[in-house]
């Protein structure tokens, strides 16, 4: 009977356990017959095996044209407290505020002392810790491991002290050409210049995935492709070197600011852009020590601050007067000292009268009567249109960030007069951007054709090097108009003896000088924006040099302050492009 209990209980468990494997079977068959439950079940394991983290690419780097780093990435760490390890808060603040750079006891200890709690497992202490932090926090680390092996638990602890490796942008040359670069925050977002025209394009696509919790399986983390790279148009030795001359300018002189803009005119790179004043960009955060709110300093002058040229604008007036058939290199005019336009008159810069002057003289002695002249000649719509097809009063499209585009003021606009015919022809009453007018001038020194400025040569990505294209922005003279008057220009250098002139080198260019308008009482102060620009050699531009000193104190003239500036850089200039002198060049081009 006993027996037969027992077989019949044990026939029972085998029917449960045979229902259940059944039921086992037959629900696994259902969840496959189901996608929609398959999906549900496998959400459910992944939350329990692994957790939602976001992989942020590394930022992509920068580059002069030659492949020497401007910017690029280091790696720093974020050092907090896994809470429910902390056995000595007291002595993790001590520890951590001795050795890591700014911060504070009172912080640290505050965090390491918070209780544990669900939502409460782990506190930052800091985002950017240094390498030779952390490896001296190690190295305690290790001699507390030792000091508890011999002393017991009486020792100090740095448990639950943990640091993770990320990385965060730096710049080894400090400020050079801060202006062009600018800064990447430490959100990754990109400010000024470069970093914020391509923050997007650098900073690569942030994705948020699953990644396991067991660290055997730490092989299953996605990759992320890493930011695009860029290779710029400037040269690290020509952009130090224009920046030195720059800012010896600036001192020597007494001025506000200085700017310079080195460009080929046959393509539009930007071979170096150096102006005043630049900041340590791995200090961004003093930003504000060098450019105070409400100051209104532009991070670049160069494509950020439009000003009154003066005479600098002179040769694009004479490029319209000549390519319209207004005037020839040979008219004459007579200068008797003051002109009418518009029911005003115009003087010269020494309110003297010049004579009989060709068009040359005109530009060699900078009258602003004849140029005025030269104005009414062409007329205000052919004025006007040659303007805008020189660029003026539009943005230039370089690859840089806070660019304005200036004013041109034409007939039609309601501030604009038929006196500003005249005013304008000698480059009052216009406002432009070193780079707007450094690429205008670029189609005199290039045959007639206007190039786009550009600052980024080529983008690499995906291990691919993308160049990126010369663009052609517009022809508003032809060809024999801009090489008459880039001789009309060299010669008008010679027959001055210009500080500019730069022996062995045949270069062109032409001097500004503009009062300062102080707003709602016109040009009643003595400052000016003293300007230069120039190119060469003149058979074969190779460079292009705009010069700006604003508000100069040792002398108010373009021609004493601003012309030997432009001397000075090209005397660099031809040794770092590796131009022999124009007798020299000419030898080996015909021994060829």
């Amino acid at each position: 009977m006993k027996d037969l209990d027992q077989y019949w209980r044990y026939s029972f468990v085998g029917a449960l356990l045979c229902a259940a494997a059944i039921g086992i079977v037959l629900r696994i068959m259902s969840i496959q017959a189901d996608p929609q439950r398959l999906k549900q079940l496998e959400a459910e394991i992944e939350q329990v095996t692994k957790v939602q983290k976001t992989i942020v690419p590394a930022r992509g780097q920068i580059y002069d044209r030659w492949g020497n780093l401007l910017a690029g990435n280091k790696k720093v760490y974020e050092i907090g407290v896994e809470l429910q390890d902390v056995e000595d808060p007291q002595f993790i603040a001590h520890a951590v505020s001795m050795i890591v750079p700014n911060i504070k006891y009172e912080y640290v200890f505050s965090m390491a002392s918070l209780k544990p709690s669900p939502s409460a497992v782990y506190a930052t202490l800091t985002r950017f810790a240094p390498q030779e932090a952390v490896d001296k926090l190690e190295l305690l680390k290790k001699q507390l491991k030792e000091d508890y092996v011999a002393n017991g638990k009486d020792a100090p602890s740095l448990r639950g002290l943990v640091y993770y490796p990320h990385l965060e942008r730096y710049y080894p040359e400090k400020a050079l050409a801060s202006n062009i670069l600018g800064f990447v925050s430490r959100d990754n977002q990109g400010y000024f210049g470069v970093e914020e025209r391509f923050n997007e394009l650098l900073s690569g696509k942030a994705r948020t995935v699953l990644v396991p919790t067991d660290p055997n399986r730490v092989e299953e983390m996605p990759e992320v492709p890493n930011g695009a790279s860029l290779v710029l148009t400037i040269e690290r030795e020509v952009q130090l070197a224009m920046e030195e001359i720059i800012d010896d300018a600036v001192a020597e002189t007494g001025s506000a600011s200085g700017t310079l803009v080195v460009m080929n005119p046959k393509t539009g790179e930007i071979i170096a852009m150096a102006t005043t004043p630049r900041i340590d960009l791995n200090e961004y955060w003093r930003l504000e020590e060098v450019f105070p709110p409400g100051s209104n300093i532009p991070f670049n002058r160069a494509v950020g601050q439009a000003y009154e040229p003066g005479s600098v604008f002179k040769p694009l007036t004479m490029a319209i007067a000549l390519d319209t058939g207004a005037v020839t290199p040979d008219t004459v005019f007579v200068d008797t000292g003051s002109i009418e336009v518009g029911g005003i008159f115009i003087v010269n810069w020494n309110r003297g009268a010049w004579g009989p002057q060709d068009m040359t003289g005109c530009l060699q002695h900078s009258l602003n009567v004849c140029l005025a002249w030269v104005a009414t000649q062409i007329g205000p719509n052919n004025f006007y249109r040659g303007l805008q097809a020189f660029g003026l009063g539009h943005l230039t499209g370089v690859d840089l960030a806070g660019e304005v585009a200036g004013r041109l003021k034409a007939p039609g606009d309601n501030d604009w007069f038929a006196s500003d015919l005249g005013t304008n022809s000698f480059g009052q009453g216009i406002a432009v951007t070193p780079v707007q007018m450094a690429a205008a001038i670029s189609a005199i020194a290039n045959n007639g054709v206007m190039m786009a400025p550009k600052i980024v040569r080529s983008v690499i990505n995906d291990g691919y090097q993308h160049d990126i294209e010369q663009r052609v922005i517009g022809m508003p003279i032809k060809p024999e108009t801009a090489r008459t008057l880039s001789e009309m220009l060299a010669r008008s250098l010679e027959k001055e003896s210009s500080d500019a002139l730069v022996p062995g080198y045949r270069v062109a260019g032409k001097t500004g000088t503009a009062e300062i308008p102080i707003p709602g009482q016109g040009y009643t102060s003595n400052q000016t924006n003293a300007s230069f620009v120039g190119w060469g050699p003149v058979d074969d531009p190779q460079f292009l040099v705009y010069v700006w000193l604003e508000k100069p104190s040792t002398s108010p003239w373009g021609s004493v302050v601003a012309a030997p500036v432009f001397r000075r850089a090209v005397e660099k200039l031809v040794i770092y492009l590796n131009l022999p002198p124009d007798d020299v060049r000419r030898r080996l081009a015909s021994s060829n």
